[in-house]
């Protein structure tokens, strides 16, 4: 149902449309009692039509209503009028989230306060049971004075048609667009769903976990970790693939890597468990001196030089010492991926190196023959940070 501009519902007069999609259209009106402008979302003419949805939509929309918070739009109120049912919404101002994204990755320093007042919406709605299922940039907002609102919390399982219907009685989840959920399906937007929520498995607050590291992911890379051309594409992405971890700035710091690790693991056993969590892992984030960072990435880039050199010298006197009727020695290829990268060495032989570094589980040490494409963890060094020369001389 499309409302014109001057068109009355109840004490609201429409202003203008403000977008659509599956949940309705949205309008922004204005209060003529209380004299201020609103968001008024239209709901689907299929949904206000069912009066059990309608009322368990009206039990959702009074549990959102009980929050609180500056980083969650609220909910005014339910408004019916000439048989039209509308969400009444506190109307925020400024671009969404994709909008800023689409310019271009969102520099560091810049991202991380959006990403903590992210993690406090989540927090606070989750403390009260209150799980959003359908972040994404496009629902979030940031004003002219730096204030992130999330919108839509909690409206994704609101407006679910299969709430309340046991797991087995529904097939794997059907999506219709990559860019807006719509009902009569499994709701979410594929490049921000859960492995979970791709297998149309139950979902609980670390679905909100990992599309907020998807989110935060995309703030700094300027780009999705999980694409595909298709639907289907993208969902065999979620499932199988890994973030292309190396697309993310150099000046990141550390605990922010670790912190997109923890929230994009797979196995929600795995994955960071509480999203207050992350709101620590940012603010210690923020607390590290700029110029720490940088002299962590001016020296990670001097590793890296340093490493490049060992390597030429070596592949170089092996060359040397090669007699001229020798055989052409094996290609070598070293593509080491250095972000954590800590301590490395050459053995002497010049056939293998060693070296620790981070990966999703923590620190380990690592082996690469360098006729080999494919480095392997060695068991039983978690954790370690000792020397590495004795186990490329073995």
């Amino acid at each position: 149902m499309v409302l014109s501009s001057g068109t009355h519902l109840g004490p609201y007069q429409i202003l203008s449309a403000l977008g659509a999609g599956g949940m309705g259209e949205v309008y922004r009106a204005r209060d003529t009692r209380l004299k201020r402008d609103v968001a008024l979302k239209i709901l689907p003419e299929s949904f206000a039509r069912d009066p059990e949805r309608l009322a368990r939509f009206q039990r959702e929309a009074e549990v959102l209503a009980t929050l609180n918070h500056p980083n969650i739009a609220a909910i005014h109120g339910l408004e019916e009028a000439d048989g039209v049912k509308a969400l009444v919404m506190e109307l925020v101002e400024g671009p969404t989230l994709g909008d800023r994204i689409a310019q271009g990755p969102i520099p560091v320093d810049e991202a991380l306060p959006i990403a903590k007042q992210i993690a406090d919406a989540l927090e606070a709605a989750h403390e009260q049971g209150i799980i959003h299922r359908d972040l994404k940039p496009a629902n979030i907002k940031v004003r002219p004075d730096g204030t992130v609102k999330v919108l839509d919390f909690g409206l994704a399982k609101a407006l679910d048609p299969m709430a309340g219907v046991s797991p087995g009685a529904t097939a794997s989840p059907t999506i219709t667009s990559p860019a807006m959920t719509q009902v009569g399906v499994i709701l979410g937007t594929a490049a921000y769903m859960s492995p979970e929520q791709a297998r149309g498995k139950p979902v609980d607050k670390r679905a909100d976990t990992w599309a907020f590291g998807v989110v935060l992911f995309e703030m700094l890379a300027g780009r999705r970790p999980f694409e595909g051309d298709e639907i289907s594409d993208t969902l065999a992405s979620i499932l199988k693939s890994e973030p292309a971890w190396q697309v993310l700035p150099n000046e990141m710091p550390a605990a922010i890597h670790r912190l997109l690790r923890r929230c994009l693991q797979k196995d929600r056993q795995q994955r960071l468990q509480h999203i207050g969590d992350a709101r620590l892992d940012i603010e210690d984030a923020q607390q590290t001196p700029p110029s720490d960072a940088r002299a962590r990435s001016v020296a990670h880039r001097e590793r890296l030089v340093w490493i490049t050199a060992v390597l030429v010298a070596a592949v170089v006197g092996v060359v040397g010492w090669r007699s001229a009727d020798a055989p052409e020695p094996p290609e070598m290829r070293v593509d080491i991926n250095a972000f954590d990268l800590q301590t490395f060495t050459l053995s002497p032989d010049g056939r293998k190196i060693a070296y620790t570094a981070d990966d999703q589980t923590g620190r380990h040490l690592w082996i690469r023959f360098l006729d080999d494409t494919s480095p392997r963890r060695l068991p039983g060094t978690e954790g370690s940070v000792g020397s590495v020369l004795s186990v490329v001389e073995k």
